[in-house]
């Protein structure tokens, strides 16, 4: 949507509310700083916005950010703006007056406005897409709800999410499956050495293979639709794991060619902790079992999926403000900006002794996750070293051949933060 649509259908969505008896979710100047600050880049390119220090001055404003602790681990979870923030806290308030009235009958009526704004986001049918609580929730979903036999094959990555490896290996020791593994040496740019890592592994026996879009342990972007392309010419299913390229990279669900994907909101979304999104193509939706007790478990209906019992329908509404707050700053322009601050400490980084990193510099194959490590350190120590000696909170790294420190900015860091790192990471090369 343009700026001045999307302004209109926030101020109709903030009347809807009102009508509804939750008064004064957000004030009348929010909206106001809002259209004014993206007024501000108006007309600038994505990289030229990505330089422009006042409207980011005004992005990091809107976050509650810590003044003493620096957070580079937003890609476990971000945090959210203070809009969703205070959304959040009017509709747990409400729902507490009358619980089961104002929660069931009040504001769960709000899911499907919401389901159909997200769609747009997700460039999908709003019919093909589920509420859940994260990326490991929906792809477990489809994962145990999938009818394999045994014998049948499944293509994994050695980096995939853990949880995600667990779940296969779950199936494979219940039902025989057999999981076929493929391996990965960091960083990588060559696209087709990529996909036929992938394909070198496909057999007649193949139904299904699970690749993961972003790998969360360095940044590294797997060229998805290639591979779902050919998985498909031989009749094989494709489940995607989309918890870190959803609203950090451009791209419409359907395009990755997947069958099945999920995402975790509370990632590059910025909303609440704890809600995620799972979708389906819209004719695979009968092929996958409810995970949870439904009145149809093979239905066709994607709601089958959203069957949780009592959960907390105000952090689920509050996800629309993170949606309008991701809106007005643009998919294009967050991706520039995460580039222009990765690149940014990179670039400094890499000039220090000893230094070296896991992931690509090519953003094609990466994005705002970097993975860095110091010859002869290990990444648990330069991990404890940081927080311990600088406040600065990041996460090691210690997988297969991996021992880094992943470093995960995040469009509220600012360069000045990113030189604290730095200066960090020379003086802890240096110890």
């Amino acid at each position: 949507m343009d700026r001045r649509n999307f302004m209109q259908t926030s101020t109709g969505a903030l009347a809807a509310i009102t009508t509804l008896g939750i008064t004064g979710i957000l004030p009348t100047t929010v909206a106001n700083s809002l259209e004014h600050s993206s007024n501000s880049i108006k007309g600038l390119s994505a990289d030229e916005a990505a330089l422009d220090n006042d409207f980011w001055a005004w992005v990091r404003q809107s976050y509650t950010v810590s003044p003493n602790v620096l957070n580079l681990n937003n890609g476990g979870v971000s945090p959210q703006p203070l809009i969703t923030q205070e959304a959040f806290d009017k509709y747990n308030r409400f729902a507490n007056e009358a619980p089961s009235y104002y929660m069931w009958r009040i504001i769960d009526k709000g899911r499907e406005a919401l389901r159909d704004k997200m769609a747009i986001l997700a460039g999908c049918s709003s019919e093909e897409i589920a509420f859940n609580r994260n990326t490991t929730e929906g792809l477990n979903t489809i994962i145990f709800g999938l009818d394999l036999e045994r014998g049948d094959e499944v293509i994994l990555n050695k980096f995939d999410y853990p949880n995600m490896m667990n779940a296969w290996r779950q199936r494979e020791k219940r039902d025989g499956i057999v999981l076929k593994w493929i391996d990965m040496d960091f960083p990588m740019d060559d696209e087709d050495q990529i996909v036929n890592l992938y394909l070198d592994q496909f057999t007649s026996k193949t139904k299904v293979v699970h690749i993961t879009h972003v790998i969360n342990w360095v940044g590294q972007v797997v060229p998805t639709r290639r591979i779902a392309d050919a998985a498909h010419a031989r009749g094989i299913e494709v489940i995607v794991d989309g918890a870190h390229s959803f609203a950090q990279m451009e791209y419409s669900i359907p395009d990755l060619g997947a069958d099945y994907y999920a995402t975790s909101l509370h990632k590059w979304l910025c909303a609440p902790f704890g809600t995620g999104l799972m979708w389906i193509k819209k004719e695979k939706i009968k092929n996958i079992w409810a995970l949870l007790s439904a009145a149809e478990p093979d239905g066709d209906d994607i709601r089958k999926f959203e069957n949780l019992g009592t959960r907390h329908m105000g952090a689920e509404m509050a996800i629309g403000y993170s949606l309008d707050f991701h809106n007005i700053i643009g998919t294009d322009r967050k991706r520039a900006r995460l580039l222009y601050l990765r690149n940014y400490w990179m670039q400094k980084a890499m000039q220090i002794p000893g230094v070296g990193f896991y992931n690509s510099f090519d953003p094609k194959f990466s994005c705002a996750l970097a993975n860095f490590y110091i010859e002869g350190k290990s990444a648990t120590d330069i991990d404890q070293a940081l927080w311990k000696n600088y406040k600065i909170h990041t996460v090691s790294i210690k997988h297969e051949q991996i021992n880094g420190v992943r470093v995960t900015p995040n469009i509220y860091t600012n360069t000045a933060d990113l030189d604290r790192l730095v200066t960090a990471i020379e003086e802890i090369a240096k110890s």
